[in-house]
């Protein structure tokens, strides 16, 4: 099944202590059926100097949360909402907002 988002759109978190909160999605692993959102499930980590860090210190960066934890906002409407796939006469598959019923990925 094919993940419901992609890298680069506007989602809101439904879930977990960041809830209501949106950001642009980072990264999707869709094998794992996990996303990584900008500025939400942050977690902390200790890490020792580096060449690329020599500082060292405590670091928060965003850790990955379930897809089904996070729902599209649709770039038109600017609703959060759920996804339909549709094929244009291309025959390509374009995903649909179900809200407004316009294409959003063009």
């Amino acid at each position: 099944m094919k993940p419901h988002v992609k890298k680069g759109d506007t989602v809101i978190v439904l879930w977990g202590k960041d809830k209501d909160r949106r950001g642009k999605v980072l990264r999707v692993l869709a094998k794992d059926r996990r996303v990584i959102v900008e500025g939400a499930n942050e977690v902390k980590r200790h890490t020792k100097p580096t060449q690329l860090n020599p500082q060292g210190g405590i670091i928060s960066k965003p850790a990955p949360m379930p897809l089904a934890k996070v729902m599209l906002i649709c770039p038109k409407c600017n609703k959060p909402t759920r996804t339909g796939r549709k094929r244009t006469p291309d025959g390509e598959s374009v995903r649909v907002c179900k809200e407004c019923g316009r294409d959003i990925d063009k």
